[in-house]
Order: structure tokens, then sequence, then C-alpha cells
């Protein structure tokens, strides 16, 4: 089983950026419990580099990462602009475009933007210590602009959801690489997007491999000498009628179906 370790960025007497006596430290802090508990709830690891308002310099940071013997290292922020209300979404910052880290920015960045952030991205940083210094796979996750109204308005009335963006993006990455197995409870009724049937399996892969390098969790399962593709895994109907919707935009045809 993966750990996660969890940072929230700042802290102490370093307030991060700040609007209308708003501070980034306190944002970070609260998301970062939130989203450790969703994880902790789904079996997943957590550690934490702070649990409360102390100081700690980046290098600290990443060493105290270190120390907690992690697997995966996400660091929660929130942007900020020169000008208020300027910008707005949600961008993930990272050491290098390739890997599974690149691939948990995408999607985290993918989940956010469900709840309503603009997907901003993701962008290299290669001077960041807490990416830089890290000894695993790291990610530093901006959640919204704190300087834009409408973003705070959105963080604080979509908290949780905001919160269960992030874990859900943690998760689907670790299980699109293998990493944690999915596991649905026996009774529980499971959502998924059909986007293909196929007599030919050439055909299913390809179409399932042109999902997966978009960020999408695909399986291909068969079913009367058919290959049948399908995408996501939800216990909620809403979210795969979300899921469904944004694959038909993209030109899809869809089938939603359950188990």
């Amino acid at each position: 089983m993966p750990k996660i370790i969890l940072d929230a960025g700042h802290g102490g007497y370093d307030n991060g950026a700040a609007y209308n006596g708003r501070r980034e430290k306190d944002d970070n802090l609260s998301l970062t419990l939130a989203v450790g508990e969703i994880l902790s709830d789904s079996g997943i690891e957590v550690g934490y580099t702070r649990v409360d308002d102390v100081y700690q310099s980046p290098v600290d940071k990443s060493r105290i990462a270190n120390q907690l013997d992690g697997d995966f290292l996400v660091s929660i922020h929130r942007n900020s602009s020169p000008i208020p209300n300027t910008y707005s979404g949600v961008q993930s910052l990272i050491f290098k475009d390739s890997g599974i880290m690149a691939q948990m920015a995408n999607n985290i960045n993918r989940e956010m933007s469900q709840v309503g952030y603009p997907d901003l991205g993701t962008e290299l940083r290669r001077n960041l210590a807490i990416l830089r210094r890290s000894d695993m796979p790291a990610i530093l996750v901006e959640a919204g602009f704190i300087n834009t109204d409408a973003d705070n308005a959105l963080f604080d009335q979509r908290f949780t959801e905001t919160a269960k963006a992030i874990a859900d993006g943690i998760i689907g990455t670790l299980i699109q690489t293998g990493e944690l197995e999915f596991e649905p409870d026996d009774d529980e009724e499971i959502y998924r997007v059909q986007t293909g049937l196929f007599r030919n399996k050439e055909n299913a892969d390809a179409m399932a491999n042109k999902l997966r390098s978009l960020g999408y969790p695909v399986a291909i399962e068969l079913s009367k000498d058919l290959y049948a593709v399908k995408v996501g895994e939800y216990d909620d109907l809403d979210d795969a009628r979300e899921l469904e919707q944004q694959l038909r935009r993209m030109g899809y045809d869809t089938l939603l179906v359950s188990r």
C-alpha cells in the first residue's frame, strides 16, 4: 500500500500570500488535513509535514517528508497574482513533465476542474526545494487564487468537493498505475462510461490507450466475444454522468453502465 506525504505550504510567521485578511497558510492547512482524512478513510497511509501552525523552511519540509519515508509527496498551496481578480483556476507544479507525478498532476487538475476551478495546466519548476530535494516523486498543487474572489467563494462553498477532488486525483492515479488496487464493496453499485465496443482487440486497445494518454482510468472487458472500453469507476451516479458528458463533448459515443 503506497504512503502519501501531504505538505501544507507555509506556516508560522510565514503566512504565504494574503488577501483581505485571508492567509494562505490557513487555507493550506485546512485543505491538507481534509485531503488526508479522505485518503485515510480510503485505506491509504498518510503522513504530514505539519498539522498545526508552525514555521518550516522549504528545505525543512522536504527533509521532514523524506524522514517520513513516503512513496509520494503532494504539497498544497493557494496561488496569487500581482493584481487581484486577474486569474482563476488550479495549477500543479512538477519537477519533470513525465512519469507518475505528471500524470497525478493532470488528474488532480481535471478533478478540480469538475468542481469549478479552471484547469491552468501543469508547469515545470525545477528550482522549488520541496520538489527538487524530495527523495520521492512530488508535486505542488495551487488550489485556486487566494486574491481572486471567485476562487475563494468556490474554496469556501465547495470545500469538501475541493478536498475530494485532490484526493480522487491521487487515488485515481495510483489505480491507473497499479500502485493501488480498486476494491469496491460487493454490494456497492459501480458506474462506468462505455466509449466503445469492438470485435477486434487492437481497436479497443487503441481507444483505451488514447484515453489513458489523456489521464483517464480505462479498463477493457471481454463479453460475448466483444471488447468493451470502459472509463472511470464511480459509486456516485452524478459523478459518472459528469464524466459521460465530458467524453461526449470530446466526440465519444457513450453509454452509462453499472454492475
